[in-house]
């Protein structure tokens, strides 16, 4: 008897071949989900995630789609529920992180900013739940940085953050009748290649926590494992903190 919580489930991630998307990507395949990843400049690393998922039993595929193009983010998502017959599971985890003084801050980073880490979510969002029944689940990977921003330079980083919360809560109420949860996951300080422990810059981190360490990737793949399964029905709208006591 398979008793695992996400079998005949398909999960899309955009932005799933490395750092969290790659352990969340892991992680929904061993709670028995179809994956299908994207990514955009990595396919060995992608061929590597989905070899491992293989290797344990389980099915993926990876398909090349740059989160700042809403016509390819949206037909991907299309292809794959035209293919698969459906999605079930959507986890919105692409995210770049562009830092600089203010003064010398550029226009093209922040649009960039705004393109990948809102548009996108916005735009797999409306294109998945066409695709979508009763208990569908969308999770959008967001940052601590929305509720506390400790240094200079992350401005627009910061702000792109914030305002998941608010397009989270937004899509909560439109897709709520259809029997659709949508949350928000915030992941303080974590390894990986965007903010890897052991840099300059991580001390002062580990500083600011509670805990006193970074966290793991697995930890925050956990989190939206349990928000995709059936026993998180009752959760949606929520922006749900996981950062070692960062913002405590």
């Amino acid at each position: 008897m398979n008793t695992k919580p996400l079998s005949g489930k398909i999960a899309f991630v955009q932005g799933g071949s490395r750092g969290i998307g790659a352990a969340i990507s892991r992680r929904l395949a061993q709670e028995g989900a179809t994956i299908v990843l994207t990514y955009v400049s990595s396919p060995d690393k992608a061929a590597q995630v989905v070899a491992s998922i293989e290797a344990a039993g389980g099915k993926a595929q990876a398909v090349q789609a740059d989160s700042s193009d809403a016509a390819a983010l949206t037909a991907a998502i299309r292809n794959v529920a035209k293919s698969l017959g459906r999605i079930d599971i959507l986890v919105n985890n692409a995210g770049v992180l562009a830092m600089g003084p203010l003064d010398e801050f550029k226009l093209e980073d922040f649009d960039r900013t705004l393109n990948v880490n809102v548009r996108s979510v916005f735009v797999a969002t409306q294109e998945a739940a066409r695709h979508m029944g009763d208990g569908g689940r969308v999770i959008n990977i967001g940052s601590v940085n929305a509720d506390r921003m400790p240094f200079a330079g992350g401005t627009a980083y910061a702000m792109s953050k914030s305002a998941l919360i608010g397009l989270t809560k937004g899509l909560a109420r439109d897709l709520g009748a259809r029997g659709i949860t949508v949350n928000n996951v915030q992941p303080g300080p974590v390894d990986t290649d965007m903010n890897p422990d052991g840099s300059d810059f991580s001390g002062a981190l580990k500083g600011m926590m509670a805990i006193g360490r970074y966290g793991k990737v697995e930890e925050i793949a956990s989190f939206v494992a349990y928000l995709a399964g059936p026993e998180a029905g009752y959760i949606t709208g929520a922006s749900l903190t996981a950062d070692g006591g960062f913002g405590a």
